[in-house]
């Protein structure tokens, strides 16, 4: 099982850190270890002081798949969850600067969250769901899904171009704007729709 995370698929959240529009779908891969399931706590790692959070939907791959047509993508999937993808910041603005790879901000252990269950796609539009975050009972992310720049539907076609996706892959589709630092003691609540997906706390 692989993490494929997407970034700059939402336009302010790429104008909130002044880059450009991609003109096709830009991935990046998190290891198995990085997953923090079952509303667990997330613990804020030592080797950076700027955590972010980023609120994504997350589609899981329910067939193998490898150069897959657009209009069959949507067989690919059958399930629809909610996640965070945890960025070390500092590091990752480092490292742009310096030309390096992003795995040590994007790829440590825990850095991606998934929700305490999927949702059965036949009860969602898959192109059409709101979903947003609080922290501490505040919203500081809210979107809806056909806000993509590049619908899940591309995604697809574009990654099983240039890696086989396999059954129980997650894809995490992008964050909208509003990031932000996580801190000691907050309490992270996602929500699709007005289903709650997850809670847990920053310890």
């Amino acid at each position: 099982m692989k993490i494929i995370c997407i970034g700059r698929n939402y336009a302010q959240h790429v104008q909130e850190f002044n880059n450009n529009i991609p003109q096709e779908p830009i991935f990046f891969f998190k290891p198995d270890t990085a997953l923090l399931r079952n509303n667990e706590p997330f613990y804020i790692p030592d080797f950076s002081e700027d955590i972010h959070y980023e609120v994504e939907l997350v589609y899981k791959i329910n067939k193998v798949g490898k150069y897959i047509q657009k209009q069959f993508a949507n067989r690919y999937y059958n399930s629809i969850g909610l996640g965070i993808d945890f960025t070390a910041r500092d590091i990752q603005q480092k490292h742009i600067k310096e030309g390096l790879p992003w795995e040590k901000a994007k790829a440590f252990d825990h850095s991606a969250v998934i929700s305490m269950e999927f949702l059965d796609k036949t009860e969602l539009d898959p192109y059409n769901i709101d979903f947003r975050l609080e922290i501490n009972g505040k919203i500081v992310q809210k979107a809806n899904s056909k806000q993509m720049i590049f619908d899940i539907d591309t995604i697809i076609e574009n990654v099983s171009k240039y890696s086989t996706l396999k059954i129980g892959d997650l894809i995490f589709t992008g964050t909208p704007s509003g990031v932000g630092k996580v801190n000691v003691g907050d309490r992270l609540v996602g929500f699709i729709n007005e289903k709650q997906m997850f809670s847990f706390e920053i310890l």
